[in-house]
């Protein structure tokens, strides 16, 4: 797709006739959103709810989970605080929230014949948004997931008689095998179809070996079978109205509906949860490199109001918005890692093991040193003695599962990206004053002052589930590990300085010498 193409249609459906507004547009609609339980699913189906009060119908994808029923899953999500404001202000429409039972991975998303009948006779917009984002993920079960789940939606899609618009959610890293990232489709390196006969062909153990051949440059299953996903699409989707968001990395919410919010540990989130904790003090990281992270809120926004655009231009091309902060609003992962620790003293956790400190270097070497000093150490010290004393000893087990975690980020904390925006901001103009308020993606607007102090703030009361009330005693707790934390660092220089200085003549007598200084400043102060 070319640039030109796209600002064409854009001009072209502005000059003609005027646009409704993108709440009016919602009035009437029945929606469809597959991923609804996860992290930016939450946030889609909260924000539909509340400021597109006119929808009818919004269904929901859900597979039964650990004996529970889609229904009983549903119930569970709307008690999440997200909905808090729903709830205390319009709780009836809750009720148009209706569950599908169904499955991704399955023929037909596994929906009965009545469900998939309702679905192509009144669905009107389509957000997929379901996904393994699991970067480690077996290969077989990411193509099932990310690749034949989204191949299963689109052959429903093509039934649906009322669709309007049709939301793919990838990610901006589908393409991090090239540096600079346009907004349209590439092709991989293998075809979807190549990839699916193998991975239906071989046992799971074969596929497993022939993995890091079929990814080729790219660091992981994710990335790889998002891109196969849009390059299926790209061939396959027929006169679907289809768009594509590309949201970079995804963190909490910057605004709405609470400030900070999160839910899970994916991402830099658990890095920094346990960097919080005192658990984690050094990554692999360039730190001169951008961070492009962006708020959950930010790219819902986009999504929503992609929809209302493709519907009232519709075109042959897929329109593809990259969601990203680095063009516009860059922040350096020196200075997001910074300000992450800042806000964690600021804001702490109860019960931290160690004082939150700690820094990121591009050499390898440097940082396995500073791993096995600061991670592993502690953590095998404090597993004997807990061991010793008849506990149940964690700290090895969580610094392997944190191990896992950096490992997996190293790739994009190593690496930059220029990922063009234009579509996204040309995209921005098409909207009324209000409309671009309510539904917000400008990331030029981002504070990262205040956004990642409201994001360390998120990570203690949603993650960790702790109340305001407790950061006094939280804030005396680290008080005190801080002066712990300087005396070891002096006592450690100290033994440091007198192992080198009993080896060598010349420091030994520096350290004499400096030794008795001390002991002549000592004697002296009482008598200041």
């Amino acid at each position: 797709m070319s640039k030109g193409i796209n600002m064409a249609a854009l001009k072209n459906s502005t000059s003609n006739r005027p646009l409704d507004g993108i709440c009016d547009f919602y009035n009437g609609k029945t929606l469809f959103i597959t991923g609804c339980t996860g992290f930016m699913g939450k946030v889609l189906l909260e924000k539909l709810l509340r400021s597109c009060p006119g929808v009818a119908k919004i269904y929901l994808l859900i597979r039964p989970k650990k004996g529970q029923e889609a229904q009983e899953r549903l119930q569970q999500l709307v008690c999440s605080p997200l909905f808090d404001t729903i709830r205390k202000e319009r709780p009836m429409d809750l009720h148009k929230l209706l569950p599908i039972e169904g499955d991704i991975t399955q023929p037909e998303l596994n929906i009965g014949p009545s469900d998939r009948a309702v679905l192509e006779r009144t669905v009107n917009v389509v957000f997929h948004s379901a996904a393994t984002v699991k970067f480690d993920e077996k290969l077989k079960l990411s193509v099932t997931i990310n690749m034949l789940g989204t191949q299963r939606l689109v052959e429903l899609c093509k039934r649906m008689h009322q669709l309007e618009a049709l939301v793919h959610v990838s990610t901006a890293y589908c393409n991090c095998d090239r540096y600079e990232v346009k907004e349209t489709i590439y092709p991989p390196p293998i075809g979807p179809a190549q990839v699916v006969s193998l991975v239906e062909a071989l046992d799971e153990d074969l596929v497993d070996s022939l993995t890091g051949e079929l990814i080729g440059k790219r660091p992981n299953t994710y990335t790889f079978t998002k891109a196969l996903a849009e390059s299926w699409l790209k061939d396959n989707k027929g006169d679907l109205p289809l768009v594509v968001i590309r949201p970079s990395i995804v963190l909490s919410s910057i605004n709405e509906p609470l400030k900070g919010w999160v839910d899970n540990w994916n991402g830099p989130t658990g890095i920094i949860a346990a960097a919080g904790k005192g658990l984690f003090r050094t990554m692999l990281c360039d730190p001169n490199k951008i961070a492009d992270l962006v708020p959950v809120d930010m790219v819902i926004n986009l999504m929503i109001v992609s929809a209302w655009r493709i519907a009232h231009s519709p075109s042959k091309e897929i329109l593809v918005y990259n969601c990203c902060t680095g063009m516009r609003k860059p922040i350096k992962w020196k200075d997001f890692v910074h300000l992450c620790f800042k806000y964690s003293r600021k804001h702490p956790v109860m019960d931290v093991s160690f004082y939150p400190a700690g820094s990121v270097t591009s050499h390898r070497y440097v940082n396995n040193v500073r791993k096995y000093l600061l991670h592993w150490l502690p953590a095998y010290v404090v597993d004997t003695v807990v061991r010793i004393w008849g506990g149940k000893p964690i700290l090895l087990r969580i610094q392997d599962k944190l191990d896992k975690a950096a490992v997996c980020l190293e790739y994009f904390a190593t690496n930059e990206w220029r990922f063009d925006d234009e579509n996204v901001r040309q995209l921005a103009l098409t909207l009324s004053e209000s409309d671009r308020e309510e539904f917000c993606f400008d990331v030029a607007k981002i504070d990262w002052n205040n956004y990642l102090e409201n994001y360390v703030l998120g990570i203690r009361r949603f993650i960790f589930k702790e109340d305001a009330s407790t950061l006094p005693k939280a804030r005396r707790q680290v008080s005190r590990l801080y002066w712990t934390y300087k005396i070891t660092q002096v006592l450690s220089v100290l033994c440091i300085w007198h192992f080198l200085a009993l080896r060598y003549a010349p420091l030994r007598r520096l350290w004499s010498n400096a030794l008795r200084l001390l002991l002549h400043i000592a004697r002296m102060l009482p008598f200041i």
